[in-house]
């Protein structure tokens, strides 16, 4: 497997797993949404381009913080077809779905070969306390042995971290950043010198945009706003998930199928929810069929629900605010034992 593509999702024969794949390719599910990607790419890029023509037209004004907010939904809309792409959601070849990722990137300021990379062991193995990147954040602890280990500072933000989490989002664009960065400087990634490339040219167009258009103050602040609103996005589409999900550790005897769906959570909400967090809301569907396009999801949850339904396997899906309250729950509990006078300095 190279750094650049997701595993395809096994399916062993007679498996319980092999039967609902039988259902869902029946039902031509597994087929491209070549139209409705095509419709979505262009709403998406001549809103971004709109969004900078205003941007040029308003000037040197506080009232480009509401066109602040307005690029971190953008970039959050923007990673969400670099998502799709790199699960090869959009086109067959890899070759086509690559090139959309990178662009991107580069238009987010994201290192695409480092995300999917990291993205990939993280559908292989979701909420794997050995295996899993998600669950491995110096910052939060999502286990109890996870938040055993914990020292200094990082003990302290452990304690308190159910707190902190929403305040602890806000940074998360600046860390995407960071980590591509990282990315594009170690030599093992693949196509580092046309990463590094889109780096520089994102970040070499973005400040010149910012600081020719507005003040030194309020280009910052614009920038902060951007930054964190986006983080805040981010972090609030991919956090319900998983998070407060069982937890599993190496050496347990879950199937591919259980294993998916037991770690997942669906959100319900409509059409609305299925925008904003940009198909995320069905994780099940999505970590049981990753190539699957965005708009099959929802239908593909009809079938995956009655499957698990008739074969005894825990569905987990709530509504938008309540799968928040499950992951605050989660992660209070496991900042609690710190929390006690008998815990160890």
């Amino acid at each position: 497997m190279t750094s650049t593509q997701v595993p395809d999702t096994p399916a062993t024969a007679g498996s319980d797993f092999a039967e609902l794949s039988r259902l869902v390719k029946d039902a031509g599910l597994l087929r491209r949404r070549r139209r409705y990607y095509a419709i979505r790419i262009g709403l998406n890029l001549a809103a971004f381009g709109g969004g900078w023509v205003a941007f040029a037209y308003l000037g040197d004004s506080w009232w480009q913080l509401f066109l602040a907010a307005f690029f971190a939904m953008m970039f959050a809309q923007l990673s969400f077809i670099g998502h799709d792409a790199g699960h090869k959601q959009i086109f067959r070849s890899r070759r086509a779905n690559d090139a959309t990722g990178f662009v991107h990137g580069g238009l987010t300021g994201l290192s695409y070969g480092w995300w999917v990379g990291t993205h990939a062991r993280h559908h292989a193995n979701p909420n794997n306390e050995d295996e899993d990147p998600d669950v491995d954040i110096a910052a939060l602890a999502f286990s109890k042995a996870q938040s055993s280990q914990k020292r200094g500072f990082l003990r302290w933000v452990a304690k308190y971290q159910a707190f902190l989490f929403f305040p602890l989002l806000l940074l998360e664009g600046l860390n995407l950043h960071v980590s591509s960065v990282k990315a594009v400087l170690r030599k093992d990634l693949r196509r580092r010198k046309l990463e590094s490339a889109l780096l520089i040219a994102h970040l070499a167009a973005y400040l010149a945009a910012v600081f020719i258009v507005l003040s030194p103050l309020t280009g910052i602040i614009f920038i902060l706003v951007h930054q964190f609103l986006w983080g805040l996005y981010m972090g609030c589409s991919f956090a319900p998930n998983h998070k407060g999900m069982e937890m599993l550790t190496a050496g347990h005897r879950l199937d591919f199928l259980r294993k998916q769906v037991l770690t997942s959570r669906n959100i319900r909400g409509g059409r609305i929810v299925d925008f904003a967090l940009g198909g995320l809301n069905y994780q099940i569907e999505h970590h049981l069929f990753p190539s699957m396009a965005r708009p099959n999801l929802r239908h593909a949850q009809v079938i995956v629900r009655e499957f698990c339904e008739r074969h005894g396997i825990s569905y987990a899906q709530c509504g938008w605010a309540r799968s928040y309250g499950y992951v605050l729950q989660h992660l209070h509990a496991v900042g609690e034992p710190l929390r006690t006078k008998a815990a160890p300095a």
